[in-house]
């Protein structure tokens, strides 16, 4: 690294005294010790806004204390409490992890970095988190608050989605990294990249103005780096909300997709949008509605949802059945009343929740 020990110590001395004098980041899990709950926080926080993860932690904290509650709990109801959060496959690995600590390590949890690493749905970057706040065990954090703060106060134009540029952070992450208190160190430098080194950074509070490398070359919006272009899949959701007698049929998401294991209303997937004569034809030659044995109810306006790689837009299309239909053996028929009990996706509970 082309960074003198000086400058590197000096780094590290002003954010550890700017975490002492000036950091007032609040947090539930700040200062915790109990490795269960340092986890629960992280899996929570992964690709999660801290403002929307801390009732979701909470909550979880409540129902599930330790992780023999979690272990036990019916899938169906930890799924539920994760509801709306996104990004599903954090929620199968927690389960996962935990019925593996529970069962397998009889409730205790790993206490060397390589181990936590091993756990389901723990990378690099959390294990070096829970490794260091649980444990003070010297690994430096590098998310995208770290990539950030480093690339601007030390000018590295290396893209930070490329091999080279995460190897190259990950070095220097270590370097600065205050192995005494290494846990201190990397909730500081994570704070410091939330509340003052932001996207659109609070400079006038910032400690390390004339060491700062994009401060001094007005460069602040140009760094960090990144060189891919972020590629957009559009996806248009017909659901039909399918009601005979006062029940509807709702059925599993299990394939390798978005909202696995999630709930949802039969559907007909298509790359474009479509008229309703032409959604209505696709549904009655895949069995959802027998031909001419329905009545439309209801069409919605078109939702649409935005997630990391994929845009979701769709309708729901409400349909009274003359004749119940029986072709699909995954579907399950139930009374409105307790579609709440079930796990749905948030572009189906956004419709639900405005739906009369």
């Amino acid at each position: 690294m082309p960074f003198t020990s000086k400058k590197l110590q000096e780094f590290s001395r002003i954010l550890l005294k700017w975490n002492h004098e000036k950091n007032t980041r609040q947090m539930p899990w700040k200062g915790e010790k109990d490795p269960y709950k340092i986890w629960l926080s992280e899996i929570i926080l992964q690709q999660t806004r801290v403002e929307q993860g801390l009732n979701y932690y909470n909550n979880f904290i409540r129902i599930f204390p330790d992780v023999h509650k979690l272990a036990k709990a019916p899938e169906e109801k930890v799924f539920k409490l994760w509801e709306g959060l996104g990004y599903y496959s954090r929620c199968r690995n927690l389960i996962a992890s935990a019925k593996y600590i529970s069962n397998d390590l009889k409730g205790k949890f790993p206490a060397s970095y390589e181990h936590i690493k091993a756990l389901k749905g723990v990378g690099p970057y959390t294990a070096a988190a829970i490794s260091s706040f649980a444990y003070n065990l010297p690994h430096a954090v590098v998310d995208g608050n770290v990539f950030r703060v480093l690339a601007r106060i030390f000018g590295i134009y290396t893209p930070i989605d490329s091999t080279e540029g995460k190897k190259k952070f990950t070095e220097l992450a270590d370097e600065l990294l205050d192995k005494k208190q290494a846990g201190l160190y990397n909730q500081s430098i994570m704070d410091f990249g939330a509340v003052i080194c932001k996207p659109a950074p609070a400079c006038h509070q910032c400690p390390f103005p004339k060491k700062c490398y994009a401060f001094q070359h007005g460069k602040i919006t140009e760094l960090p780096v990144k060189e891919k272009k972020l590629i957009i899949k559009k996806r248009w959701f017909y659901y039909f909300l399918l009601e005979y007698k006062g029940e509807i049929a709702i059925r599993q998401r299990t394939g390798k997709d978005i909202w696995q294991q999630l709930y949802e209303f039969p559907m007909i997937e298509t790359k474009k949008d479509h008229d309703l004569k032409t959604v209505l034809a696709k549904a009655e030659k895949n069995g959802i509605i027998g031909r001419k044995k329905y009545t439309i109810l209801s069409v919605s306006e078109i939702y649409k949802q935005q997630l990391s790689h994929q845009l979701i837009a769709g309708q729901f299309i409400t349909i009274k059945l003359s004749v119940k239909q029986y072709s699909v053996n995954d579907w399950l028929w139930l009374n409105k009343i307790k579609l709440k009990k079930y796990a749905f996706p948030k572009f189906i509970n956004h419709y639900l929740s405005r739906k009369p």
